[in-house]
Formats: structure tokens, C-alpha cells, sequence
């Protein structure tokens, strides 16, 4: 699957960076063409020769080595991708701060293919904030990660920070280079955004949501093949291209369209905030202020996901979203039976790096048999996260 596919590695300067020759065998066994850039660190723990040996090709280290041609821009215009393993803290920090002060930094700059990083620290150093925000910094700009994993560390801790075994990170440097198709001949309904519930002609009651998860999620399920419909409340989000895009604003037609089309669909994804609660009455002309103050008399919604769980057919796959503040998941395990769901994607909107307005997300995914953790990434790769645990429950 990865037949003469052009691949640059990164190693930075840790000891994982031995991996890195296994990672290079197994590219060059699935057919791949492999260049090796090395920080000057790197070079320490494993020597270029090995991986001149490995991959065939010269292993670079220098900026200033003599040769024909600006190396940076050279592997720049040959990759199609360019993964970096293991990819240190301080290499983080460079990439998120945009330094280019060697070999490798300077050619991930002039990168315009995806970028794989597998990370690899101290468990300390990885949950530091300044890792942290460096992290969610690459993924909002669409850094794919692989890892890191839990495991046995040099510092001789158990714990977060080991780099993903070569075998994995091949598997993660296949889907990217070979994206699925694994939703031909699926229809999926995707809800996104928020709802707006009219106070009077002038006002209304909204929330936070900005629909960017919802439309990622579309925009996943049309790549891998789906046949997309996309209800969507008030966004300022371009229309998806390939994908049919349903307006509506009050939570009342939010229903009625998922109501609607749901039974046709076979896949439903409800990633949209509608209101819980709405105005009992609206006023026909603009209310006026008397000094007074008002008292907003508030009525129930209509529960769109239960709606949908009872109304569910045999084969059909429910997924619900749980936007919670407080006792997260376990908030979220009690949606599966109250709204007959099949999976239920919690998401903790008090983290200022995930949920409402942000371009990352961090979820766990909850059915009836386990729940899995989507670390903080891009919401597109947790779309992607997502319907590979759908595929599942499909039995695809």
C-alpha cells in the first residue's frame, strides 16, 4: 500500500530515536522510498550511517554540508509526507513556534505535504502546559499525531510519553496516504451547530456552539464515501462541497428535519447543541425596556435524540453527543439508555483547548462495551476517530 510513496523522516534527539531504524525497515519492506533527516542529537544516539544503510539514500544532517541543491527545499518538493519519530519537546516547541534553526526544523517549515508526528518524552515534560499548548497548536493547524502511548520509559517510569511502536506508526502513515473508503453506499446525517430560540424580533437565546465539529465530521464521512446530509444551524462555516446542507435555526426545526430524513439514514451523528430550553412565548414586536426588569418564562424542548431512539430500525447506528461541564462521562454513559444511542461522544466544554469554539477536541467514546479515549487533536481527526469506531458497530 505505501509502493514507491515518498516519505521524510524526522529524528530528533531522543532515545527512542533506535526505533526509528525499525520504522525505516518496515517503510522501505511496504515498498516506500525513505529520506532520513537527523538533528545533531539524533545523530548521537543512532549514526546516519545506519540509516544511509536502511533507506538507500543519504541520511542528512548538516544545513551547510556541501551539495547542489538547498536541502530544505529539495525534501520539501519530493515528500508526500513527512513523519517525525520520535519527536521531542523541544522539537514540539520549535515546529508550534515556527524556529528553524537546523536541518529538520528549517525543512518541516518549508513542508507544504501532511505532517505524522509521533511524540516521545517524559510523562512530566508531556503534560507540562508549554508541551500541552504546543500540541493543541500543531493540531489546529492540521498535525496529525500518532501516540504518545503508556509504557516503560528510560527514566525507569511507568507511564505516558513512550514513542508508538514502529508497527503502529506505519499503520497511522497508511491511512494517511491511503484514505479510507469504508463508508461507500452509507447514508450518514450529521447535526451541527446551534440553535436559535427567538425572545422577540430582536433577541434571542443561543449558545457557544460554532458547528466546526459537526462539519468535520461531514466532511470525514464524505471522504470515506458516504452519502452526507448535514442539518446545520446558524454558522459562520463554508458549506461543505459534496455534501447536502440542510439551514435551520430553532431547535423546532432542528426536529423536524432530523425527524424527517433520520429514518432514511443509516448512520446518525447528532453533533449539533440545540436548545434545551425555549421562550413559552414570543413576542410579536421588539419588548420594550420599562425599568421594571423581565421575567422570561422558559418550556422544554423536544428531546431530538430520544425522538430518534425510539424511532430507531434495526441496522441503524446512533450516535449522540454529551456536552458536559460536570461528571463528564458518567453524565454521558446515562444518555446511552435514555436515548437509546449506540454510542455517545462525551466532550468536557470547560476545557479551553476542546469543545465550543476551538479547532481542536478532546472526546472519549462511550458504548455499551467499553469506552476509548480520542486524545487532544484536530476535530477533523476526531471525526475521523469517530467513524472508525462507527465502522465497528457497523460490523465494516
Amino acid at each position: 500500500m505505501l509502493r514507491d510513496r515518498r516519505i521524510v523522516l524526522g529524528v530528533t534527539g531522543g532515545i527512542a530515536a533506535y526505533k526509528a531504524c525499525e520504522l525505516v525497515s518496515r517503510l522501505k519492506k511496504a515498498g516506500a522510498q525513505v529520506r532520513v533527516v537527523l538533528t545533531a542529537h539524533a545523530a548521537k544516539f543512532v549514526p546516519p550511517l545506519t540509516f544511509e544503510t536502511l533507506s538507500g539514500n543519504p541520511a542528512c544532517v548538516d544545513t551547510f554540508a556541501p551539495r547542489a541543491e538547498m536541502e530544505h527545499i529539495a525534501l520539501s518538493k519530493w515528500a508526500e509526507l513527512f513523519v517525525i519519530a520520535p519527536a521531542t519537546a523541544n522539537c514540539l516547541a520549535k515546529l508550534a513556534g515556527g524556529i528553524a534553526d537546523d536541518l529538520l526544523s528549517t525543512a518541516a517549515l518549508a513542508m507544504a505535504c501532511p505532517v505524522l508526528i509521533a511524540p516521545a518524552m517524559n510523562a512530566n515534560m508531556y503534560r507540562h502546559p508549554a508541551t500541552q499548548a504546543n500540541l493543541a497548536t500543531l493540531a489546529a493547524r492540521g498535525a496529525h499525531f500518532v501516540g504518545p502511548a503508556r509504557g516503560h520509559l528510560a527514566c525507569g517510569d511507568d507511564d505516558i510519553g513512550r514513542m508508538s511502536e514502529p508497527r503502529e506508526i506505519v499503520e497511522a502513515i497508511e491511512a494517511l496516504m491511503n484514505p479510507k473508503r469504508d463508508f461507500e453506499g452509507v447514508r450518514v446525517l450529521v447535526t451541527a451547530g446551534p440553535t436559535v430560540e427567538r425572545i422577540d424580533p430582536v433577541r434571542y437565546i443561543t449558545n457557544r456552539s460554532t458547528g466546526k465539529m459537526g462539519y468535520a465530521l461531514a466532511e470525514a464521512a464524505r471522504d470515506r464515501g458516504a452519502a452526507v446530509t448535514l442539518v446545520s444551524g446558524p454558522v459562520n462555516l463554508d458549506k461543505p462541497a459534496g455534501v447536502e446542507v440542510v439551514a435551520i435555526e430553532s431547535s423546532a426545526q432542528l426536529c423536524e428535519a432530523v425527524l424527517t430524513r433520520g429514518e432514511r439514514a443509516d448512520v446518525v451523528i447528532q453533533a449539533a447543541a440545540p436548545a434545551d430550553f425555549r421562550p413559552a412565548r414570543v413576542a410579536s414586536g421588539k419588548i420594550k425596556k420599562t425599568g421594571a426588569g423581565m421575567m422570561l418564562e422558559l418550556e422544554n424542548t423536544t428531546d431530538i435524540a430520544a425522538e430518534l431512539g425510539k424511532r430507531k430500525r434495526p441496522g441503524q447506528v446512533l450516535v449522540a453527543f454529551a456536552a458536559e461541564t460536570d461528571d463528564v462521562l458518567d453524565n454521558a454513559r446515562g444518555k446511552l439508555d435514555k436515548k437509546n444511542a449506540d454510542m455517545v461522544v462525551a466532550n468536557d466544554v470547560s476545557r479551553k483547548d476542546a469543545g465550543f469554539g476551538v479547532d481542536t477536541n478532546a472526546v472519549t467514546l462511550i458504548t455499551r462495551d467499553d469506552a476509548r479515549e480520542l486524545p487532544l487533536q484536530s476535530k477533523r481527526a476526531v471525526a475521523d476517530g469517530i467513524l472508525d469506531r462507527v465502522a465497528e458497530l457497523m460490523g465494516r
